[in-house]
Order: C-alpha cells, then sequence, then structure tokens
C-alpha cells in the first residue's frame, strides 16, 4: 500500500508544535556541520524536509539491553520531541509503544504494509541466527525472522548500537545463541536482491543519538546514505579516530602518559594509552559530537575509551584497561 501524499511534511509538523523557521533552519545547519557538509547544505536540508512527507520508523529490538532506546531518548539536537514525534513517524517500537500483546503485534504489522517500500527500518540488539529460532522469540516469530521480514519492505536499514552491527556483547565469548549483526541474518537476502534497501552501520555501546539523525536526514536530503566505510559505517561520523580529536592529543605526541587514574599525570590531562585507552584504534564521533548535550565524553571525564564501537570490543585481548598497542 502506498503512503498518501498529503500527510503533513516535516516542517509543517514541526510548526504545528510551535517551532519557527528560524529555529528550524538553525537545525539544519547544525545537521549540516555534523554531518560535515559544507553550509551550502543547509538550504538543500531545509528544502527536502519542508517538502517531503514524514518518514515511517519501524524500531525492532531483539537482543538488547534497551540501552541504544535510552541514548536515543536523551539525545540533545535535536530533542526527543522533535525527533521521535516531530520529524519521524514512529510506528513500532517495542520499549515506547503503547500497545502490548497481539495489538502490538497487528501495529507492526500493518505499519509494514502501509508504508512497504518508504520505511526506515532500526535494528537494535544481537540477532541469534539459528533459523529455527529458539531465542529472543516476540510474539512466536525469532528476531531474524522479524528482522528479515521487515528488511524486505524497506527504504533504508540503520542497524543502531554495537550489537546490531557486530552482534556485540550477545555475541561474546561463548557466543551461546550465536548472536551476529543485521547484515549477518540479512547477508543472503541482499546477496539475491530480496533487501535493496541500504544498510549502515552505526555502532557504539551506546550509539552517539545525533549520529542516527544525521544518517537519517542525510538520507531524506540526499536520497542515499553518507558515504560509508568498508564496516558499513557513515564516514562522517567514522572517519577519524576519537584519538584524532582528544583534548590529551598533545601529551600523547610528547610521551606524557598516565600510570594510574589517580596519579599526577592523570590530573594533569596526560594521555591515557598506558591505562587502555582504545582511543587510537577506535572510529567514533564521540570527540567530535560528544554527549550530554555536546559537554563531555569519557577522556574528558577521565576514563580511557573502550573502544565500544570497534568489533569484538567486549573480547579483546588484555580486557579493557590492557594497552591497546
Amino acid at each position: 500500500m502506498e503512503i498518501s501524499d498529503d500527510r503533513p511534511s516535516v516542517l509543517d509538523h514541526l510548526r504545528r508544535q510551535g517551532l519557527s523557521r528560524r529555529d528550524f533552519l538553525n537545525w539544519c545547519a547544525y545537521t549540516a556541520s555534523i554531518l560535515a557538509l559544507p553550509p551550502s547544505a543547509t538550504p538543500a536540508i531545509a528544502q527536502a524536509l519542508s517538502s517531503k512527507p514524514r518518514p515511517s520508523v519501524i524500531w525492532l529490538s531483539i537482543q538488547e539491553c534497551t540501552g541504544c532506546s535510552e541514548s536515543i531518548l536523551r539525545s540533545f539536537e535535536p530533542t526527543l520531541e522533535s525527533l521521535i514525534f516531530d520529524q519521524f513517524s514512529l510506528d513500532y517500537h517495542h520499549v515506547l509503544q503503547a500497545a502490548a500483546g497481539l495489538a502490538a503485534e497487528q501495529a507492526r504489522d500493518n505499519a509494514i504494509e502501509r508504508a512497504r517500500g518508504k520505511y526506515v527500518l532500526i535494528v537494535d540488539g544481537g540477532i541469534p541466527l539459528d533459523e529455527v529460532g529458539r531465542y529472543s522469540t516476540t510474539g512466536g516469530k525469532s528476531g531474524r525472522e522479524l528482522v528479515r521480514t521487515a528488511a524486505r519492505g524497506a527504504a533504508l536499514i540503520i542497524a543502531v548500537g554495537t550489537c546490531a552491527t557486530y552482534g556485540g556483547i550477545p555475541a561474546a565469548a561463548p557466543n551461546p545463541t550465536g548472536a551476529g549483526g543485521a547484515f549477518d541474518a540479512l547477508r543472503d537476502l541482499i546477496e539475491k536482491t530480496e533487501v535493496m534497501a541500504p544498510l549502515i552501520n552505526v555502532p557504539g555501546c551506546p550509539p552517539v543519538p545525533e549520529v542516527m539523525t544525521g544518517v537519517v536526514v542525510h538520507f531524506l536530503t540526499f536520497g542515499k546514505p553518507p558515504p560509508l566505510d568498508e564496516l558499513r559505517r557513515p564516514v562522517p561520523f567514522f572517519g577519524r579516530t576519537v584519538h584524532d580529536d582528544c583534548p590529551r592529543l598533545p601529551f600523547f605526541n610528547q610521551g606524557l602518559f598516565a600510570k594510574s587514574f589517580d596519579d599526577e599525570g592523570a590530573r594533569k590531562g596526560y594521555c591515557l594509552k598506558d591505562l587502555g585507552c582504545k582511543g587510537p584504534t577506535t572510529f567514533n564521533a564521540c570527540t567530535t559530537v560528544k554527549w550530554n548535550q555536546r559537554t563531555s565524553f569519557p577522556m574528558y571525564s577521565g576514563h580511557g575509551c573502550l573502544g565500544c564501537a570497534q568489533p569484538k570490543f567486549w573480547d579483546r585481548e588484555g580486557g579493557f584497561y590492557g594497552k591497546p598497542f
């Protein structure tokens, strides 16, 4: 079933909520900046969001801790209200929906059929790859089956969080459920072109919330994802290491390293590499987009990067506090 084109645009909906056009343009400019686009891209983003209907979003949670949803709920630019309820039409979400039981399952199936070929599918949590579906079932259907069914009708697929991206913590050794990421669950369908939607990985435990927003806005504006790296991560957010933009980088260049979390070097802001910081080998936007209203990130707060946006971060040799190299 096709989506009616008379649905309100993003801007129309925001205006109904009392948002001024100036605020809207400021948000478009901010989104362009975090996508590493030139200022000239702001009018294109504004035009796309002013003219296109709000996209339908179907959010499937499989083996997850709800941390990714919690992270998105605490996004600052934009706020929860504008992200979930104003810009996107969130038609199914395990955590946020009011419906339960059969009504919830029916709502999901109806949303898939109503917006077939036009909705954004967001997956969080590792996916047990056993076809029998003995782990993580919802309404009698395995997580793998739910993701594969929804992926066939999606316009865009975003794997949110390290679990949905690489398997994450559910896939940690010995991986008793055989968990993997969204691409692992969809690989054969993608190869057979049964799934045509681009699949974008947004890893992190949890992911930086504005990264997901930026990916969707880029897709709405330009009709395609931002450039992706070999792990299907958006390059504007994962093109540089955490180390590259760390405020402790000058101390690294001078060979000045903290030896414990409470020594004199730590108090002076020395590099935390010797305490296990994985910043030099981790690609993420923590040090640029930051967290908590762009206030801080682990290294700024005195703790090293855990490398949560990289594959197998949970099983790294030496653990969290072993030297990265």
